[in-house]
């Protein structure tokens, strides 16, 4: 089981911990090793949202495998991998809502 915690009122989850051996959401075609156990949890980077040396919150994040997440990290102003790890995010949101995780 994962730790939970409460904070304000909600949940919290670890959700770097729960990343750990889930398929990879951002699935980037002639990139992905589609290896559960390279799988982190990846976090969106966008001015506004984050900084120097500020990660966004874990709910902005997707489940990468360590390929697509160097990818991501490497060719942050290529429009493709934007909307991949985009689309990574949301269905690694979708994951949590399905299996209980993620709740409001």
């Amino acid at each position: 089981m994962f730790s939970v915690t409460s904070l304000a009122g909600f949940v919290v989850a670890d959700l770097r911990k729960i990343a750990r051996d889930k398929e990879c959401q951002v699935r980037l075609l002639g990139v992905c090793n589609r290896d559960p156990s390279t799988v982190v949890l990846a976090h969106v980077r966008l001015a506004g949202v984050t900084g120097a040396g500020q990660k966004s919150p874990d709910l902005l994040a997707s489940w990468a495998c360590s390929e697509c997440h160097r990818v991501t990290e490497a060719y942050k102003g290529d429009d493709q991998i934007q909307r991949a790890f985009l689309e990574g995010v949301i269905r690694t949101q979708y994951r949590l809502i399905k299996d209980g995780i993620l709740k409001w």
